[in-house]
C-alpha cells in the first residue's frame, strides 16, 4: 500500500513535467527551426549571406595559409596574439575572425560556422549578428589578455606567459556566443545544453587559452541575451535614478519684468482716388427750399 501510494503521489508530478518538457520542446522546434525556415522561404537565400561570407572566407584564408608566403599574410593580417600591442590586437580582430585555428579541422567547423551565422542571421537581422559575434569575440581576447596579465595562480583564473604565444584566431568563439545569444532569446535550452554546456566541460576538462576564451564567449553572450529587448526597461531605470530638483516656492527665480510696449503711431488715412473735377463739382450744393422761396415780390396793385 505504501507503495501504491507514492506511485499515485508522483504520477501528477510526472504528468507535470510531461507537459512541460513537450511545450519546451515544441516552443524550441519552432523558434529554432520552424521560423528560420519560414524567413527563408520569404527572403530567399538572400537572408544567407552572412553565412556564405563566412564560410568561403574561411576556406579563402585556409586555402591561402598552405603555402609559406600566404601564411605570411595571414598571419600579419588576421593572426591575433596576447603579446601584441592591444591597438593592433584590436585592428587584426574582425579579420582573425575567418582565419581557422591551427589545432581544429577546417571542414568539421565549416559546417558549424554556417548554421550558426545561418540562424542568426534569419532570426536576428545582419546588423545584430554582426555585432553578436564580433562582441563575444572581442570579449575571449580581451579578457584572455588580463588572464595572461595577472598570471598563474588566483584559485585558478590566471594563465602562463606562454599563452601569450599562441596564436589566437578562428571563429570558434563567433559560433559559440551565436549559438548561446540564440538559445537564451528564443528559450531554448537543448541549443544551449549542447553548445554552452560544451564550452564549459571543454574548459574544465582542457584549461587552455581556447576553452577559456569559449566560457568567455558563452558567458558574454548569456548577459547580452537576458539584456535583449530590455532598453526601455533600462532607460526607465535610468530615469528614475536620477535625482530630481524640487523646485519650492523660495527657489522659484523671479521672472524678469515685462518691458513695456511701444505706443503704436496712428495709421495715416488712406486717400482716396482723386476724382476728374468737373463745373457741377465747384458750385455749392443748394440751400434746402423755404416756403416762401421761390414766389416772385408781390406789386402794390396786387396788394
Amino acid at each position: 500500500m505504501t507503495a501504491e501510494r507514492h506511485l499515485d503521489r508522483l504520477r501528477p508530478a510526472a504528468a507535470r513535467l510531461a507537459r512541460f518538457t513537450g511545450r519546451t520542446l515544441r516552443g524550441e522546434w519552432h523558434a529554432i527551426v520552424v521560423d528560420p525556415v519560414r524567413q527563408l522561404a520569404r527572403r530567399g537565400l538572400s537572408g544567407l549571406l552572412l553565412a556564405f561570407v563566412a564560410a568561403f572566407g574561411v576556406i579563402f584564408f585556409h586555402d591561402i595559409a598552405q603555402r609559406p608566403t600566404g601564411a605570411m599574410w595571414v598571419t600579419r593580417l588576421g593572426g591575433v596574439k596576447a603579446d601584441l600591442p592591444l591597438w593592433l590586437s584590436l585592428l587584426r580582430t574582425p579579420v582573425s575572425l575567418y582565419v581557422p585555428a591551427l589545432d581544429l579541422p577546417v571542414w568539421a567547423g565549416i559546417t558549424q560556422l554556417f548554421l550558426a551565422f545561418a540562424l542568426a542571421e534569419l532570426t536576428l537581422g545582419r546588423s545584430r549578428t554582426l555585432a553578436i559575434a564580433y562582441a563575444t569575440t572581442l570579449a575571449g581576447t580581451l579578457v584572455a589578455r588580463l588572464m595572461i596579465a595577472i598570471g598563474p595562480g588566483w584559485s585558478g583564473l590566471g594563465l602562463p606567459a606562454a599563452c601569450g604565444q599562441v596564436l589566437d584566431t578562428g571563429p570558434s568563439a563567433a559560433v559559440v556566443g551565436l549559438f548561446t545569444y540564440l538559445s537564451v532569446v528564443r528559450r531554448a535550452p537543448v541549443v544551449f545544453t549542447l553548445t554552452g554546456g560544451s564550452m564549459v566541460w571543454e574548459s574544465i576538462a582542457v584549461p587552455n587559452l581556447a576553452g577559456r576564451e569559449h566560457l568567455i564567449a558563452v558567458g558574454s553572450a548569456v548577459v547580452l541575451g537576458l539584456l535583449h529587448g530590455r532598453r526601455a526597461r533600462l532607460r526607465a531605470l535610468d530615469r528614475s535614478l536620477l535625482p530630481t530638483r524640487t523646485l519650492g516656492p523660495s527657489s522659484t527665480a523671479p521672472t524678469a519684468p515685462t518691458a513695456p510696449t511701444a505706443p503704436t503711431a496712428p495709421t495715416a488715412p488712406t486717400a482716396s482716388p482723386a476724382l476728374p473735377v468737373t463745373a457741377s463739382a465747384t458750385v455749392p450744393a443748394p440751400a434746402s427750399p423755404h416756403p416762401t422761396a421761390g414766389r416772385t415780390p408781390m406789386t402794390s396793385l396786387e396788394r
